[in-house]
């Protein structure tokens, strides 16, 4: 892969991940780094599906294929901000 493929797959990344977070209410306890992350995942894992539904070669920009990857992120920041607000919570119960 080359510099540029790496580079728009951050930001495609970080975006799909931040969009994914304002699907979620309230406030989540991930830090930028996860959501980078998750938003990666979620890139990955919405272009193979949108592949797989035959939705992601559509003329123009790829609505789906991006309601698709935003979906995932909002599942994947959902899922870390469980596991990180459990965390958090045991470290709390521990100091007491």
């Amino acid at each position: 892969m080359a510099v540029t493929g790496i580079v728009s797959a951050l930001i495609v990344g970080l975006i799909v991940g931040v969009l994914g977070r304002l699907v979620i209410p309230g406030r989540q306890p991930i830090g930028i780094v996860a959501t980078l992350l998750a938003g990666i995942l979620a890139a990955l894992l919405g272009t193979y599906v949108a592949k797989q539904f035959g939705v992601a070669d559509t003329s123009g920009f790829d609505w789906i294929e991006l309601a698709i990857q935003v979906g995932f992120a909002a599942l994947a920041v959902l899922l870390l901000s469980f596991a990180f607000s459990n965390q958090i919570r045991t470290t709390r119960t521990r100091r007491r």
